[in-house]
């Protein structure tokens, strides 16, 4: 028996996620995908869905384009995994060319992430995002979801990311248009060594003052 790859359910890919992922926190997610042992174990699991930010999609793809952009926003696998990851994911990049989907995905710097199995699977590279700072509470919640009177005085930095585009059609011609209408500049791929995380521990918040001043 062999190694399977396969569309798999949201419930059964968030119970896969949250106790092994840094970020400790489900996003959106639209499909999902994983890849089981010869023994039936799932070993990885890779999601896509809408980004929360609507101007994140015009901003990659312009407004005409924005309704198909799509992150890839978890790729998590278990300590002992098995498996070849780039070749899980050029398997789920080809099940999404069927949707016609723009896939962007992210490695985050403050992981000392680079993205090599993106490269691998030949998305380009756009360069890096600027570091930000969302709404903080102590809940954790979303900027978009917290009351005004839940504000702390606080903002969470948001690192800066690697940004990474795939185009997952099949259709030679849309590729095309897409890449003509993509408004990122092409850059080289980042190189550098990769920190690899330890499964089941989060990222900690990194939270400042809104007026300065800084606080872990």
């Amino acid at each position: 028996m062999r190694r399977e790859y396969k569309e798999i359910g949201y419930e059964e890919a968030v119970n896969f996620l949250l106790p092994r992922h840094y970020s400790g926190r489900i996003p959106s997610i639209s499909v999902s995908y994983g890849e089981y042992s010869e023994e039936g174990k799932l070993e990885a699991v890779l999601t896509i869905g809408k980004p929360a930010s609507p101007s994140l999609c015009r901003g990659i793809m312009g407004e005409a384009w924005s309704s198909k952009v799509y992150e890839l926003n978890r790729l998590c696998r278990v300590e002992e995994y098995g498996g070849i990851l780039s070749k899980f994911v050029s398997w789920c990049l080809r099940e999404v060319s069927k949707r016609d989907w723009v896939i962007v995905s992210y490695s985050d710097s403050a992981m000392n992430h680079h993205g090599y199995i993106y490269q691998a699977c030949n998305f380009i590279y756009t360069g890096m995002t600027k570091e930000r700072t969302d709404k903080w509470t102590a809940e954790g919640k979303h900027s978009r979801h917290y009351k005004a009177e839940e504000q702390s005085g606080y903002r969470k930095v948001r690192s800066a990311k690697h940004r990474y585009v795939y185009y997952a059609t099949r259709d030679k011609k849309l590729k095309r248009e897409w890449r003509r209408c993509m408004r990122y500049k092409e850059e080289e791929y980042p190189k550098g060594d990769n920190s690899r995380y330890v499964l089941g521990e989060y990222l900690k918040d990194r939270v400042i003052k809104a007026k300065g001043g800084e606080q872990e």
